[in-house]
């Protein structure tokens, strides 16, 4: 479909390809950053991994709340994924071609992804939802077939919205310039290239994270606000606290999510004068929470924290 796009404008386009120059600003000592990056990849895929081979094998585990965490294992590893070769590639072989096909695929995938775990944190609130406010109807609710549903839902929602970026960043004419600021083949970065106007692509990229993200960061402050408003009419200080502690490893990882994605916007105004830090920071989300993720969970949740020692051989008691 990209190659399609791109034969389509072959016409007028003088580019075959971009250039991926890596860290604006620091490309002279850029190859010192792969190293921890490898590790955090390499942690990524190591960490969730564990946590789908311990949700399998642990019966305790087999619970829908747990079937979302390895959903979001998964899509953590396609994330890290998508981007990490190709930047390891730029900071140690200068590998910094892309051709305008696999540019816009890679766009294509990061938002697929970057929208499919906004989608399942929606989706694990609910279920957190339904299991503090209405316990009785749980096990009746939120099924196996629900996380099914639910998740087939999101992955057709993320996938068939995301489709305009790509098709639309294929339109644009890059008739000269074909050097991008950065790690990856992000929306506004390869647009700002194109000699033509760019302003439907800047406005669906709004329109995308208002009415998705937007919608999904709305879902899930109205799903904890719920539980708090249940929890404090809890006589019991002890219920209404072991009620919050479950919620805790998901509201962590809910807050860093959000919280890049929305300073990663603002920093944007600032790519004149200081270009590193929404690259960096843009980087840094696709990569740090899907680390974060499986060891936040780990660390908080019990029977996790039991399948980690026991997958590990360690004589240790989770407590």
């Amino acid at each position: 479909m990209f190659q399609d796009l791109r034969h389509s404008n072959i016409s007028k386009s003088q580019v075959s390809e971009f250039i991926l120059l890596g860290f604006p600003g620091i490309h002279t000592w850029q190859h010192w950053l792969s190293l921890p990056l490898a590790l955090l990849y390499l942690l990524t895929l190591t960490a969730n991994i564990l946590i789908l081979i311990i949700i399998k094998q642990e019966a305790t585990l087999h619970q829908p709340m747990y079937y979302f965490l390895g959903i979001l294992a998964v899509v953590d590893m396609g994330l890290a994924t998508t981007i990490m070769p190709k930047i390891l590639a730029i900071l140690w072989f200068s590998a910094k071609a892309i051709s305008l096909a696999e540019c816009f695929a890679q766009m294509y995938v990061i938002h697929c992804f970057v929208l499919m775990e906004s989608g399942i944190f929606v989706c694990m609130a609910i279920d957190r939802y339904v299991a503090i406010c209405q316990p009785l109807r749980y096990p009746s609710i939120v099924t196996e077939s629900f996380v099914v549903k639910a998740t087939v839902f999101m992955a057709l929602r993320n996938s068939l919205a995301t489709i305009p970026v790509p098709v639309l960043a294929a339109q644009r004419h890059y008739c000269s310039k074909n050097q991008i600021e950065h790690c990856l083949c992000s929306n506004l970065g390869v647009t700002s290239l194109s000699c033509d106007d760019r302003t439907i692509n800047s406005i669906y990229q709004l329109l995308l994270a208002w009415t998705l993200m937007g919608s999904d960061l709305g879902l899930i402050f109205l799903s904890y606000a719920l539980i708090l408003h249940s929890v404090l009419k809890l006589n019991s200080t002890e219920a209404a606290s072991k009620a919050l502690s479950t919620c805790t490893s998901h509201l962590i990882l809910i807050l860093f999510f959000y919280t890049v994605i929305v300073v990663i916007s603002i920093t944007h105004s600032a790519t004149i004068t200081l270009p590193l830090i929404p690259v960096l920071l843009n980087v840094l989300h696709n990569v740090i929470p899907p680390a974060l993720n499986p060891i936040v969970y780990a660390f908080k949740n019990k029977e996790l924290r039991q399948g980690f020692y026991k997958a590990l051989k360690l004589n240790i008691k989770g407590n």
